[in-house]
């Protein structure tokens, strides 16, 4: 654990030095701790330093940490974001959802002979590469725009918005994938989709109207202080996990959908959830940066040419995709091509979502180590070049009458400070 949690704060604090947001030194540290540096410079050390016998411990204190992110996540998830540039977002989300999809649907046909498990259809191989190039990290992505000062701009409205939408469409079609994935047929898929989706209405219409008055009455009634409120989110979090499991959708749906119902505005609510990131995000969330980079073995590609080529060919497909389908799609909704061009590199930051996504695929045997491998190098590419995108497409606009940041400030921005994750 120290060893963990100091090099992933030494990667963060580095990158941070650099102008990248911390969650690439995160996951640069995981990948190094694995095999493929520790592990092949000195494979003792590394056995001795992540013994097999704690890999279970370890696995299940990362798995806490990541349903925890997965509730701030969704708790971050403002909808309000959409008021004034609803029809934009959901354009531009779309067009940067369907592209990358259909990036993802041609890579698979030549990758399905070669890389695909033994034993798994074509189908449910090629969904999960679809939407593993669709995803946008929303939480890295409201920290990058928090660094460069861009929370109250237009640009960073319009880039939140877009992430929330693109957030919620992904995640369905993540649930879809692993409904597919799991199920020996299509009866069961559909089953399986059917208590998805009643799960979730159940969510938010009833559970969402119940605790919006707790919180109400909890505010009205002057509730002290005390952890009363951090331990009923966390169980409340760890429920609906446990539901969204059993239903065979993965766990982390239902911890984030759990964050999209818990109320926002409430005090005691802001501060339980302070408190629970305080632990969570620095202290359990690097154990899972650490799982990633232990299944993550740059060596299996070796030497092989046609192996860096198609992991050429992920990357270049899931940046051409993102960024060019929301690039695209933002100018025909009449933006202009500075703002189109940032757009589609925000909208191309991956970060800790792709590695969630990435790492249910390998759980359910839907890909193997050798793409789980290509699929963690694009995540961090993708990631790291983000803000550089974004810095340099931002300062060749100086001068035009914006703000500092080379976006026009909003007069009265509703979004709040993010979590910062």
């Amino acid at each position: 654990m120290p060893v963990v949690l100091l090099a992933c704060r030494a990667g963060a604090a580095l990158c941070r030095r650099i102008g990248q947001p911390p969650v690439v030194g995160e996951i640069a540290v995981g990948v190094l701790l694995g095999p493929t540096l520790l592990g092949a410079v000195c494979p003792q050390a590394q056995s001795w330093l992540f013994p097999a016998q704690l890999a279970p411990c370890t696995d299940i204190l990362g798995q806490l940490g990541l349903l925890s992110f997965m509730f701030l996540v969704g708790l971050e998830l403002d909808l309000k974001a959409l008021r004034g540039s609803g029809r934009t977002a959901v354009a531009v989300s779309q067009a940067g959802m369907v592209v990358p999809l259909l990036c993802g649907a041609l890579l698979a046909l030549g990758m399905y002979p070669s890389l695909a498990p033994d034993g798994v259809a074509y189908l449910p191989f090629a969904l999960f590469l679809a939407v593993s190039m669709s995803i946008t990290a929303f939480p890295v992505l409201a920290r990058i725009l928090a660094d460069k000062g861009l929370t109250g701009t237009r640009l960073g409205t319009l880039a939140l918005a877009c992430a929330a939408v693109d957030d919620v469409t992904a995640w369905c079609l993540l649930a879809l994938v692993v409904a597919v994935g799991q199920s020996g047929s299509p009866l069961d898929a559909l089953w399986t989709a059917l208590l998805t989706v009643g799960f979730a209405a159940l969510m938010l219409t009833v559970v969402r109207p119940l605790l919006a008055r707790l919180a109400a009455r909890a505010a009205r009634r002057g509730a002290p202080r005390g952890p009363g409120v951090l331990i009923a989110l966390f169980a409340g979090l760890c429920l609906a996990a446990l539901v969204t499991d059993r239903i065979g959708v993965h766990a982390v749906f239902g911890a984030f959908l759990f964050g999209v119902v818990t109320p926002r505005g409430s005090i005691e609510v802001e501060r339980a959830a302070e408190r629970l990131h305080s632990v969570a995000v620095p202290l359990l969330l690097p154990l899972f940066f650490v799982h990633t980079g232990l299944r993550a073995d740059f060596g299996v590609l070796g030497a092989d040419a046609s192996a860096w080529l198609w992991c050429g060919a992920v990357l270049a497909a899931a940046v051409l995709g993102k960024w060019g389908g929301s690039t695209a799609a933002a100018r025909l909704s009449g933006q202009g091509p500075r703002d189109a061009l940032s757009l589609g590199a925000l909208m191309n930051c991956r970060g800790v979502t792709e590695l969630v996504v990435i790492n249910i695929g390998l759980d359910l045997g839907l890909i193997g180590p050798e793409l789980f491998t290509m699929l963690v190098l694009m995540a961090l590419a993708t990631t790291a070049m983000t803000a550089p995108a974004v810095s340099a497409l931002l300062r060749r606009r100086g001068g035009d009458g914006h703000d500092g940041h080379g976006a026009e400030r909003l007069p009265d921005p509703e979004l709040r400070t993010p979590v910062g994750v």
